[in-house]
C-alpha cells in the first residue's frame, strides 16, 4: 500500500469540461478503494482585457473581455497502488491542466 497524499489541482476556461474531468478522477479514485477529500471549489480568477476598437480617430471606443480561470482540489488521503496504476492510465479531455503533488 502507498503511504502519503496525492494533491490534484485542475485548472480550466471550461466550468462543465472540469467537472466531467473532477467527476472521472472521483469514479477512479473510489472505484480502486481510495479514500478522498474534494473536490474542493477554489476561487475563479478573473481577468479583464481592454482593446481599442479603432487605432486612429475612435481611440476612446473600446472593447472589453473577460477571461474565468476556474479551479478545483482534489485530495487522495489513502492512495492504493491500484489508484495509483489507474489515475495513471486514465484519458482525460483537453483543456484542463492538471498539476499533481505527492
Amino acid at each position: 500500500m502507498a503511504k502519503g497524499r496525492i494533491r490534484i489541482k485542475l485548472k480550466s476556461y471550461d466550468y462543465r469540461v472540469l467537472d466531467t474531468t473532477t467527476e472521472q478522477l472521483l469514479d477512479t479514485a473510489i472505484r480502486t478503494g481510495a479514500k478522498i477529500v474534494g473536490p474542493i471549489p477554489l476561487p475563479t480568477k478573473t481577468s479583464r482585457f481592454t482593446v481599442p476598437r479603432s487605432p486612429f480617430t475612435d481611440k476612446d471606443s473600446q472593447e472589453a473581455y473577460e477571461l474565468k480561470t476556474h479551479k478545483r482540489l482534489i485530495e487522495i488521503v489513502e492512495p492504493t497502488d491500484k489508484t495509483i496504476d489507474s489515475l495513471m492510465h486514465l484519458e482525460l479531455p483537453a483543456g484542463v491542466n492538471i498539476e499533481i503533488r505527492m
